[in-house]
Order: C-alpha cells, then structure tokens, then sequence
C-alpha cells in the first residue's frame, strides 16, 4: 500500500507541526524527521486520519508503538523510548528488522497475524535484547493491533507495550523467598519432629533399659543361687558361676555391638561354645538355616547351649577322644527346633544327676519359646531337643 492511496491531507501543516512539538520530545522530532526518505512520505502529504493517529500515539502517556505499510517504518512516543535503550537515538523512522534484528524470528510471525487483521496479546513474553551494549532478558506485555486507513484496509500495526521485566523478577523473588521459606518451615517442623521422635525414643530406651537390667539381675541372681545351692563346695560354686556368666556376657557382647536388634543362631552357638573350641573344632559340627532372635530369647538359648557344651567337655562325647557333637536346627514357619546330638560318649553309670543346668536346659530354657525341651541318653550320648517358636515370649 503506498501513501497515495490513503487519502488527501487537509488541515495547516504549519498548526499540525505545532500540535507535534507540543507532544514532547519525540513529538518535536517527528516534527524535525526527514519523513520524505521513507516510504510513508513527508509530513504534508500525511492524510487527516494518519496525523490524528501519530499525533495520539505521541500524547499517550502508556508506551506505544506505530509501525507503517509498506516496510512498517516505526513511530514511538516518549513513553515508549525508555524501553529502546541507546536504540532511541536511532530507532525513529527505521524498519523493525532494523531496530530488533534479534527480534526478527520471534516477533515477526506476530506481525504476520496481526497484518492479517488479526489482534494478538502476549503477556510478560521473554525475550533476549541488546539495547545497551549488552545481551539481557527483559519480559513485555504486548497488545497488538491493526491500524486501518478509511477504507478499512491494513495499513500498519498499533504497538502497546508495557516491559514487565522488573515485576517478573520480583514476582520470582517472592516466589523463591516463599519457596525458601516453605523450606525452612519444612525443615523446622521435621527438625521438630526428630527431636520428638528422639525424645520418645529415649523415653523407650530408658524403659527397655531398665527392664533388661532387671531381666539380667534376674537371670544372674538365679545362676549364681543354684550354683552355690548345686556346689559341694564354694571353689567348685565359684567356678560354675564364672562359667556360667562368662557364657551370658558373650552373647550379652553380640547384642551390644549390634544395638540390641538380633543375632544369628549360629552366631550365638558359636559364643556359647567359645570356652571349649580349642582342640574341639573338628568335633563339633553345627548346620542350620538363617534363624535370628531377639536377646532375652538369645541368651536363654545361649545359656542351655554353655549347658550342654560344659557337661558334654566333663562327662559326654567331648570328654573322650573320639567323641562329636552335632548341633542342627530347623525352622518351618514361626516353629523351629533345635538338637544336640552326641556320638561317642563314655557310659554312664546310674541316673544323671538333675542339678541346676538340667532345670535350665530341661525346663527354664523352653518357656521363652513357648515350648518344650525332650532329653534321652542313647548308647553314643546324650539327645537333646529344644522346640519352640522364634517369637514366643516367656511364660
């Protein structure tokens, strides 16, 4: 579209270039422009209805932009100016590809709809700049529309743009400080939290504490009573009950170590058999399935084991030469069984005598599983077997 076809010029040039130096600054130099080197001509061959336009577009106080057919030769107001950096000084009656040649490949596909009579509206739309020397993201809301001649036809685009850049950064700001601050929040309410968690867990330790201190004096009180009550004399009393603890402190040791959680089966036949393994080792066998228990069910079962090694080493098959002991156990389920079984023992003479290690193996020892303990003596030596369950508790 050329200027000619837009309609005739009416009105002063000489009142209408007033009326533009009245409109601030770039008013004045729309006024002083050399419009004739451009294609939309010199200012006295404008018709009314594009004076009227320039001349609104320069008194606006809200940054605005026109840019006309045929090249979109560019008019901004004072507003407007800010926002073009050192590009103010030159950008007044130059194309847009020359203005914002990094703009090119963004905005142009917007000025295609908009020259198609389209309006279009981006808000807070990023974009990359060199307005000042230096590359820097700056956000726009823009509102574009179609600038129409009488006839109704296109003839350029209407630019109102406000730059959003300093909002945007603020309103990310606030965003990382609220996120900062959920963080933080977050972090107390756990910290909070751990050391009420902490708190109540000392609480249980304390109590586990006690009741384990009581289960220990106990168990040691009761060790030491049979064995004086079992003893011909005080030497022998004194030696039983060394043995004795001695065994209940090295399974007591693998439940220190570990935090009090569990041990393995093997892991506490092996303590309990420790005293006797020199000269032994090739005469014990022990076989078995992954099991684990608790303490209290440990050491009971520790306790019976340091039990039967003792009088197996005195009087059963490891008091010979030639002698073994088989320790196995099973499990199904929350059933498991335990034996001993020894080949290879001395004869016995007469009725075992029933002391205080019998009560433990035969009878204490099985409550904790909530079971029961079997005991034979066969040609090779003496059968023990210990069934119960893992969990069970003492009755």
């Amino acid at each position: 579209m050329n200027i000619e076809t837009w309609g005739t010029p009416s009105g002063s040039d000489t009142d209408y270039l007033a009326a533009l130096r009245a409109a601030g600054a770039l008013g004045a130099r729309v006024a002083d422009h050399d419009w004739a080197a451009t294609p939309i001509g010199a200012i006295g061959s404008w018709p009314e209805w594009l004076r009227a336009i320039v001349l609104t577009v320069l008194e606006s106080p809200h940054p605005m932009t026109l840019r006309l057919l045929p090249d979109l030769t560019t008019i901004y107001n004072d507003a407007l100016a800010p926002m073009l950096g050192r590009r103010a000084e030159t950008a007044l009656g130059r194309r847009f590809d020359e203005i914002w040649p990094e703009l090119v490949d963004e905005i142009t596909p917007l000025f295609r709809r908009v020259l198609a009579g389209e309006r279009v509206w981006k808000e807070n739309l990023p974009l990359r700049v060199t307005r000042n020397g230096f590359e820097e993201l700056g956000h726009w809301t823009l509102a574009y529309s179609p600038v129409r001649d009488p006839a109704g036809r296109v003839a350029g685009i209407l630019s109102v743009v406000t730059e959003t850049t300093e909002q945007v950064k603020a309103r990310a700001a606030s965003e990382h400080a609220n996120r900062s601050l959920a963080f933080e929040v977050e972090n107390a309410m756990r910290a909070l939290a751990a050391r009420d968690a902490a708190e109540r867990e000392q609480e249980i330790l304390r109590h586990e504490l006690i009741h384990r201190m009581k289960n220990m004096l106990a168990v040691i009180t009761a060790m030491v009573g049979q064995s004086i009550r079992g003893s011909s004399s005080l030497e022998q009393a004194a030696q039983t009950t060394a043995s004795r603890l001695a065994a209940y402190a090295r399974v007591h040791d693998i439940f220190t170590e570990g935090a009090w959680s569990d041990a393995g089966l093997r892991e506490v036949v092996e303590a309990a058999l420790a005293p006797h393994a020199d000269g032994l080792a090739d005469r014990v066998t022990i076989s078995g399935p992954e099991l684990r228990f608790g303490a209290q069910h440990a050491l009971a079962i520790a306790l019976a084991i340091h039990e039967l090694a003792t009088n197996a080493v005195k009087y059963g098959a490891l008091s010979t030469d030639h002698g073994r002991v088989a320790i196995r156990w099973e499990s199904e389920g929350e059933c498991f069984a335990f034996t001993w079984t020894e080949t290879g023992a001395p004869p016995i003479g007469g009725t075992p005598h029933a002391g205080f290690g019998s009560t433990l193996t035969d009878r204490i020892v099985p409550t904790y599983f909530s079971g029961f303990a079997d005991k034979t003596f066969g040609p090779g030596g003496l059968n023990y077997t210990l069934r119960g369950t893992i969990f069970g508790k003492p009755q």
